[in-house]
């Protein structure tokens, strides 16, 4: 699913009297509050549906694959998402 396929589905969800632009906006929406509160909180948990984290990757060795040469890689950030139980349910 792609992210036109998401709007039509809360489309369809909110019912026949939203317009496309309206359930765009929705899931526009979701994702900014979501973007913020890692940003703030470093933590987003969505009861039944899973928890974004941010979580740190150590500074490690590692080979450029076009020239084989051995790198540094920098010390970085990244976004872990866990599947809530009410999530993992739907598999």
């Amino acid at each position: 699913m792609n992210k036109a396929e998401l709007v039509a589905e809360v489309q369809k969800s909110l019912g026949a009297d939203t317009s496309k632009a309206s359930a765009e906006r929705s899931v526009q929406a979701v994702l900014e509050g979501i973007k913020k509160g890692i940003k703030k909180d470093k933590n987003v948990q969505l009861i039944g549906f899973g928890t974004y984290s941010v979580t740190k990757r150590a500074a490690r060795d590692g080979i450029n694959p076009q020239t084989g040469e051995k790198i540094r890689i920098k010390a970085s950030k990244a976004i872990k998402f866990k599947a809530g139980a009410g999530f993992k349910a739907v598999l």
